[in-house]
């Protein structure tokens, strides 16, 4: 074999190699839901509510999104609404998510969007541009339900889980 075969069989062994591997990547992440996605990243599950029906990931940007039959809003326990577009999306990396766009929060009359979430110890932030809130991570445990919220069926959170959503909403209007 002369040196230059030699280069070219080297040059195409490595240029189809990360090829092979990124597609062996991509097959794998087929198999796990948004919601396993999601926690991959280190968020809880409930930041997504029931009924996503696909999702989008680019793992070289980060650039996620989520599908939705439709737009998706519910109240917790009348504290506070939410408003999911039929799509969602960001840029996600290892407890952040930016450039939220498809998810608004109604704060007193006005619908702002929230733009970004974040995790902290065992907090998870939100921020709407103007301002942020944090809550404990463990709140998002449960994914709310399109219309319902987490009070569907005619079967309530408990009382600490109503006192939390409660405290969600003070927190929005005192950062204002």
């Amino acid at each position: 074999m002369s040196p230059s075969s030699i280069i070219i069989f080297t040059f195409l062994i490595l240029l189809i190699s990360p090829i092979s591997l990124s597609a062996i990547d991509a097959g794998d992440d087929d198999n796990l839901t948004a919601y396993e996605v999601i926690e991959s990243f280190g968020f809880p599950k409930g930041i997504l509510p029931i009924g996503v029906t696909g999702y989008e990931l680019d793992k070289s940007t980060g650039r996620f999104k989520a599908f939705f039959n439709g737009t998706c809003s519910f109240s917790l326990e009348g504290a506070y609404d939410l408003r999911y577009k039929s799509t969602i999306g960001g840029i996600i990396s290892k407890g952040r998510l930016t450039n939220l766009t498809g998810v608004s929060v109604k704060v007193f009359l006005f619908w702002l969007n929230i733009v970004e979430v974040y995790t902290s110890e065992d907090e998870l932030g939100f921020s709407v541009g103007i301002a942020s809130a944090g809550f404990p991570i463990d709140n998002f445990e449960m994914c709310p339900q399109c219309g319902c919220g987490m009070d569907c069926n005619g079967v309530s959170e408990s009382d600490r889980g109503k006192q939390v959503r409660k405290d969600i909403a003070n927190r929005f209007v005192s950062s204002l």
